[in-house]
């Protein structure tokens, strides 16, 4: 399996590829503008886009979603309490960055806590972690080590929690219960920066508690 990570957008989001190189099918994660470079990536590789994935629904990490659909037809799944930040994309988009970006995503499915996501030899955990929206998720990949936290946890800083729908404690608590309480040498692969290790995070993270560790 292969993964491909390609910094997107004017927000510079991590927007990450993964491949099962059994089935040649692949999954996005976080398409968060810059469409063509995705699909030139995607045809690249002769891949063929099997499911799009929001590890949480703020504009700047779906502005690729719905041409990545109509593109591909992959369906598209988010957590459904982030639908109304999905209906609010255009607005929202205007505000931060002022332009209207057209027609908004389907929303085809839903990320279930608890649930795996499958896609040939590919699966990912779906784990809740809100704070930074109400319907923030984070990915596991329990075969390959590595969880992709969106904008939960980044390295060394957590996501902003002044949004609308955002809570810090919530967050916070999430964070400890979803993601710190992986194995320490799994990777943390977040939705803006470089990527971490769950141990690294325990013990350096100024906004995390070690002492329960």
């Amino acid at each position: 399996m292969a993964l491909y990570t390609l910094p997107v957008g004017m927000l510079e989001v991590n927007c990450y590829v993964l491949s099962c190189e059994r089935t040649g099918e692949a999954i996005v994660i976080d398409p968060g503008d810059e469409a063509a470079a995705i699909l030139a990536l995607l045809a690249r590789h002769e891949l063929k886009l099997a499911r799009i994935l929001a590890t949480h629904a703020h504009f700047d990490h779906l502005l690729a979603v719905r041409a990545l659909q109509e593109a591909t037809g992959a369906p598209f799944q988010l957590h459904p309490a982030d639908r109304s930040l999905v209906a609010a994309l255009r607005s929202t988009c205007l505000a931060w960055l002022g332009y209207d970006p057209g027609d908004l995503p389907a929303i085809d499915g839903e990320l279930t806590p608890g649930e795996t996501v499958q896609v040939g030899d590919l699966a990912l955990e779906v784990r809740h972690t809100p704070g930074h929206s109400p319907g923030g998720v984070t990915l596991v990949d329990h075969a390959h080590r590595r969880a992709f936290t969106g904008d939960a946890l980044f390295a060394g800083s957590i996501g902003r929690t002044d949004l609308p729908g955002g809570s810090l404690a919530t967050l916070l608590q999430g964070i400890r219960r979803e993601i710190l309480s992986l194995p320490g040498d799994y990777a943390v692969l977040p939705g803006h920066g470089e990527p971490s290790t769950v141990s690294d995070e325990r013990r350096m993270n100024p906004y995390l508690n070690d002492s329960a560790w």
